[in-house]
């Protein structure tokens, strides 16, 4: 059989029973054994990701031994604490709903962004909404610059090109939000000795999509070796709410909606799976070309932004780096 054709042979197949066994079991160990927890916080965002940790952390440890925490702030769509109360009835977790925005904004999160915007879009001010995106990867052969989209309490949509110093201060404001919200996990698991479950698909945990301790700050991550689509197909098997498997996945961190792509990725995740998957076996673009419906030149366009974004992004993944070694500790 050729590369080709094993490669089309549907690679990305998940045994779910099999990989929700193995994943279940690790939990139960980490927690128990590794960390010495009696159980995991899941934050929650009624997203495919983090309903399919909760599910595994409720089959692993049992319901009583997790605790859903719901983070919503100013920006946040009403859907995602709607979902992930729903998630939360259909596995009989407790919850505890956190508004942030009491904080976020004490911190001057929504004020420092609002700064930001304002320095190609002086008018931006009270009632406007926001998001920022990249322009479109496949096609643009340049260095891929963000844009900020706004709009006006009348519905009037401006977008402008960000300047360095206004896309810094827009993402340093943002990332408030998952600092926050891991300060929040990190009270509760102290709260009740329990681990805090990371929620990072295998996808965002290559490409850095997350943010430095803030959501990228876990002590599991238990979906961080899966594709993306495979988290879907894992969903369906633990029989995660039908309304979460269809929602599209989102930022859900600017008051407009917002796409993975528009923020982050150069394609859905569906195709980006596969390119993912098929640079790390070293199969070459006329081979992915054809399953994925693009041209041989666009993946061969993603697999040097995949390379590009691995390397801008290794910082995020390093443990502090210490200027001289130290003696590993001794332990009884």
């Amino acid at each position: 059989m050729s590369a080709a054709v094993e490669f089309s042979a549907e690679v990305l197949r998940l045994d779910s029973a099999a990989a929700a066994a193995r994943m279940e079991a690790s939990i139960r160990d980490i927690t128990f054994q590794q960390l010495h927890r009696r159980g995991a916080i899941v934050a929650i965002s009624g997203g495919i990701d983090s309903s399919v940790v909760a599910a595994l952390c409720v089959r692993a440890l049992g319901p009583q031994r997790v605790l859903g925490l719901m983070l919503p702030e100013a920006d946040s769509s009403p859907d995602s604490l709607r979902l992930s109360l729903l998630l939360a009835a259909s596995l009989g977790i407790r919850t505890q709903v956190e508004d942030i925005s009491g904080v976020l904004a004490a911190a001057g999160c929504y004020q420092r962004r609002d700064e930001a915007i304002r320095q190609v879009i002086p008018e931006y001010g009270d009632g406007y909404k926001c998001k920022i995106v990249l322009p479109d990867l496949l096609r643009n052969n340049g260095y891929p610059v963000f844009s900020v989209v706004v709009e006006s309490p009348d519905g009037h949509r401006t977008k402008a090109r960000l300047t360095l110093d206004a896309y810094l201060g827009v993402v340093a404001a943002t990332n408030f939000k998952q600092r926050t919200r891991k300060m929040m996990e990190y009270y509760y698991a102290d709260r009740f000795n329990y681990a805090v479950a990371g929620t990072p698909n295998r996808l965002e945990y290559d490409q850095g999509f997350f943010v430095k301790n803030g959501d990228g700050a876990a002590d599991l991550k238990p979906i961080a070796h899966l594709y993306k689509s495979q988290v879907y197909e894992l969903a369906a098997h633990l029989e995660i709410p039908e309304e979460i498997q269809r929602r599209p996945p989102t930022t859900d961190t600017y008051s407009l909606d917002q796409s993975q792509e528009e923020f982050y990725f150069p394609l859905p995740y569906q195709k980006m799976d596969v390119c993912l998957y098929a640079k790390n076996h070293q199969i070459p673009p006329e081979e992915v070309a054809p399953i994925t419906g693009l041209t041989v030149d666009q993946v061969a366009r993603v697999y040097r932004l995949i390379d590009s974004t691995r390397s801008a992004t290794q910082y995020l993944h390093l443990a502090p780096i210490l200027c001289e070694a130290v003696p590993e500790m001794l332990r009884s």
